[in-house]
């Protein structure tokens, strides 16, 4: 079959009726963070049915490859990645294949991208004779919690072969079926979790000229943090700081020895990460110090930011328009504050991401994600699979 007469998404809804049963599947048996076990499992069984070479990284995810006949030392090589693990989370949906796994639930869409990579790679395996280059397939465990796919690139799925692209997707819940979703520059933001300990001095609450009060510096230094983002960096640029937790005290009457603040900070650009980090650290210290108390402050480098590739965004967009149409491609324009692990190999290697809409106003599904009720239109896989398979296919073969 030459490239021109390839349909791709006639291709993928041929095999529809598996991309519905292993989403189904995945969602009953969820498995959350590195312990994918069974998961891990299917994925394996279904690349030794279609006689796809692996390698297990990460703990329990895959690295699966397609090496084109026509491939040699020179030809390019394209990375398609799927998250894979679930949420700890209620299940409250009433359906056929709700979640059996009592406060476990695919309530991000994990699902959706393991079947969307397992139909790609069914098609392009079948196609491996015209392929003049590599596909190798990212199965990658801990989305949601420290990030595998940090682990995985450390222990090598970007060399042999050196992959040149990446192309990742995310089913969205904020955009009708059919449509997909298309952000330049910087699409989700990086993170850095924090933690501050703020140490006074405890004693009775009716005589506090006795203690270094670590509740009401804890207090002046929420306040004093908030005053980062809206007096320090540009009312045009995104960023935001969140103490999410305090935690300090054990009775109404009793100034306690500490108080622990816990929170997040989200920025959108390298050197706003850089600063906002230094910042908290300055601004913290400075006020403990002003008031008679000590402190410990661990600010952890979690996700980076992610970053679209011009060039390899004007290539999956291309794509993109031969699928759905022009039409139906919402070019968004405001970055996601939250964060997501495929920003690693934004980071490494040129890369491309982007939304592949999955709601259904008139069938209800519209919760959003990380919701007891989230579920997608699966009318939406197939649409996935045969943009990610025309970008590798065309990828590969075109000049």
């Amino acid at each position: 079959m030459e490239q021109k007469n390839m349909d791709f998404l006639a291709e993928a809804l041929k095999i529809k009726n598996y991309l519905i049963d292993w989403r189904r599947d995945f969602h009953m048996h969820p498995e959350i963070d590195y312990d994918l076990i069974r998961t891990s499992k299917k994925i394996k069984e279904f690349l030794d049915f279609e006689h796809i070479p692996y390698t297990e990284s990460a703990k329990t995810g895959i690295c699966a490859i397609i090496r084109g006949d026509e491939a040699s030392e020179n030809s390019r090589t394209i990375g398609i990645r799927a998250d894979m693990d679930a949420l700890p989370l209620r299940d409250r949906k009433i359906c056929e294949y709700s979640s059996k796994v009592e406060g476990k639930m695919h309530g991000c869409g994990h699902d959706a991208h393991m079947s969307i990579l397992m139909g790609a790679a069914k098609i392009l395996n079948g196609l491996r004779h015209e392929l003049k280059g590599n596909v190798k397939l990212f199965f990658e465990p801990a989305e949601e919690t420290t990030g595998g796919a940090a682990v995985m690139i450390k222990e090598g799925v970007l060399q042999n072969p050196e992959v040149d692209a990446v192309i990742g997707l995310h089913v969205a819940e904020g955009i009708e079926c059919g449509k997909i979703g298309i952000k330049r520059g910087v699409v989700h933001a990086a993170s850095n979790p924090f933690e501050i300990k703020i140490i006074g001095k405890g004693g009775h609450g009716a005589h506090p000229e006795d203690t270094i009060d670590p509740v009401v510096i804890a207090s002046n230094v929420v306040l004093a943090l908030q005053s980062i983002v809206s007096r320090e960096l540009p009312p045009v640029d995104a960023a935001v700081i969140t103490v999410g937790s305090i935690q300090g005290g054990s009775a109404e009457n009793i100034i306690p020895e500490d108080v622990v603040l816990k929170g997040t900070i989200r920025t959108m650009k390298k050197e706003h990460r850089q600063y906002v980090t230094q910042r908290v650290k300055e601004v913290t210290e400075g006020i403990v110090k002003a008031m008679r108390g000590s402190c410990e402050i661990t600010i952890r480098e979690s996700y980076p930011c992610l970053y679209n590739d011009d060039g390899m965004l004007d290539f999956v967009e291309k794509r993109v328009e031969d699928i759905v149409s022009e039409d139906n491609i919402e070019r968004l324009t405001v970055p996601n504050m939250g964060v997501e692990s495929f920003a690693y190999f934004s980071m490494e290697k040129p890369s491309a991401f982007y939304f592949l809409g999955a709601a259904n106003e008139e069938k209800g599904i519209n919760h959003p994600a990380h919701g007891s009720y989230f579920d997608i239109d699966e009318n939406c896989l197939p649409i996935g699979v045969a943009i990610q398979c025309k970008t590798a296919y065309d990828y590969l073969n075109k000049k």
